[in-house]
């Protein structure tokens, strides 16, 4: 029988398994299908972009860009909404953002920096294809270089960064069923996407991952179990997991963003901030500063009293978007 949607992507992909997560919460009638080489073509024209996910709605519309996705989703299943329609919304984007502009970074360096996850992870997404996995191969540390994770300092800091955040979660996963609350929000939806597709699925990581078995039950089991019930504290009252991951922030992903920003004003094909004690090189890309301009359209839908709150919270922990 035909689903509903259909989710076009590769399990191994990040913002794929972050879809996939996101619509196990809606409860929605879905099946997830490989992207291929018989329907790249078919769903790159129809989807107008090469990334994946691509989500096939009832409607026969192919839509990109989980974020958005995500907005368009809770308005059909708002009962079960990914991103609270108030300002605790703005928290659970800013999160999001952190873990799809600024984590992902550690999945990449994960997978293509260490042979046993390199060689692992391009013969699952190539099917055993030797000349699509030289290919694959040789494209992964460029990713890594773009990304920013070429020194050795950078890599041990950025496992560092990764490992503190499994720290919070496991401590917080003990005390709520998902990390703001007893809710999962967009920002679960993100850490389950990036746990699924990379840091409990290739070999290297995963090791790392298994030290936190809380963390590890959730991944595999528990989040999965979610009847739509729970609620979110308020924005006064953040959980201890979501404290920890804005305090990152400042050093490191809104240096990142806003050294982006400038970059693309100034037309520029790369950037370089300081991350970590050490002047890093990024390329230049428009994705993050449609992110940032998506969280700032957000903000701005708030009324005044809400726009001040967030403001203030955001004020609070330095992070400047």
């Amino acid at each position: 029988m035909t689903k509903a949607y259909v989710i076009y992507g590769g399990e191994l992909s990040l913002f794929t398994r972050k879809l996939e997560a996101a619509m196990a919460f809606y409860g929605a009638d879905f099946e997830l299908q490989a992207k291929t080489p018989d329907n790249r073509e078919y769903i790159e024209s129809r989807a107008a972009t090469h990334q994946v996910p691509v989500l096939k709605t009832p409607e026969n519309w192919m839509l990109a860009d989980t974020t958005p996705m995500l907005s368009f989703l809770d308005a059909r299943f708002n009962r079960r909404a990914m991103f609270p329609d108030d300002e605790l919304g703005v928290l659970v984007h800013v999160l999001e953002d952190y873990f799809d502009e600024w984590v992902s970074r550690v999945m990449v360096h994960y997978r293509w920096h260490y042979a046993a996850s390199a060689k692992f992870a391009a013969n699952r997404m190539t099917g055993g294809n030797d000349l699509a996995i030289r290919s694959i191969l040789d494209w992964g540390p460029r990713a890594c270089r773009a990304t920013g994770t070429e020194s050795q300092h950078q890599r041990e800091a950025a496992e560092a960064e990764y490992l503190r955040i499994l720290e919070a979660a496991e401590s917080q996963l003990q005390t709520t069923s998902f990390l703001l609350g007893d809710r999962p929000t967009a920002l679960d939806c993100a850490v389950l996407g990036g746990l699924r597709a990379h840091t409990n699925m290739d070999p290297d990581p995963k090791k790392i991952v298994a030290a936190f078995p809380t963390v590890v039950d959730w991944v595999e089991r528990r989040a999965a179990k979610w009847d739509g019930q729970g609620e979110l504290p308020p924005l006064h009252r953040l959980t201890p997991f979501a404290e920890h991951v804005l305090a990152e922030m400042p050093t490191t992903y809104t240096r990142f963003i806003l050294g982006n920003r400038d970059a693309l004003e100034m037309k520029s094909k790369a950037f370089h901030v300081d991350i970590y004690d050490e002047d890093v090189s990024f390329l230049t890309r428009p994705y993050p500063e449609i992110a940032r301009n998506m969280i700032n359209v957000r903000i701005n839908s708030l009324d005044q009293q809400q726009q001040q709150r967030v403001k203030s919270l955001l004020h609070t922990y330095s992070i400047n978007l």
